[in-house]
């Protein structure tokens, strides 16, 4: 089985995936280290290679395409358009005959300009202040980026709200909700 998580940047797909995988004895994958690793360069480098945004989804749909195409219990950690593009189209060539499930992480824009986080072009982490006025715009850019991804992740087998939820439940909450909208009996024996 795996399980594929899709949400906006930032709204906590890599921690809750790595927790889900430990919970239920999963591989995990993070798929923008699995695009690094493919091609061994940062994501930022790999993008200004390509014509395009859509060219460098091309690209990423690839090492999607692989690792869905592992065949083994996994919970990966999708890009923000996860259920559209050219990920859309690796993810229905490998729906038709795996299972594979899609789930939407989705917070607060709120919560997610809280966790915000900020990479230089080799993929190394920076502190970038926020000032009132900062917030404010990626506030907005934040909602932007729902609104943009709205429709494809109407897509999604299942959504998780984890707006006011602590960490520590997400895991079994996705467990849960799983065993009860796509009965999933696998997923119990790890509960």
């Amino acid at each position: 089985m795996i399980l594929y998580l899709v949400g906006i940047s930032c709204v906590g797909k890599t921690t809750i995936g790595k927790m889900l995988a430990e919970n239920i004895d999963f591989s995990f994958f993070d798929l923008d280290i699995e695009i690094q690793n493919y091609y061994n360069k940062p994501i930022e480098r790999i993008q200004d290679e390509c014509f395009s945004m859509n060219g460098y989804r091309e690209k990423a749909s690839k090492v999607l395409d692989y690792l869905f195409s592992k065949n083994i219990d996994s919970v990966i950690s999708g890009t923000p358009s996860g259920l559209k593009f050219s990920y859309l189209q690796v993810y229905k060539k490998h729906k038709a005959d795996k299972d594979l499930y899609s789930i939407l992480i989705n917070d607060s824009c709120e919560n997610v300009l809280d966790r915000l986080t900020f990479y230089d072009k080799d993929s190394n982490p920076i502190t970038e202040k926020l000032d009132d006025s900062k917030k404010k715009r990626y506030l907005k850019e934040i909602k932007g980026d729902y609104n943009y991804f709205r429709d494809s992740y109407k897509r999604a087998d299942l959504k998780i709200d984890i707006n006011n939820m602590s960490l520590i439940d997400i895991p079994n909450l996705i467990i849960n909700e799983l065993q009860k909208t796509i009965k999933i009996a696998s997923c119990q024996h790890h509960v």
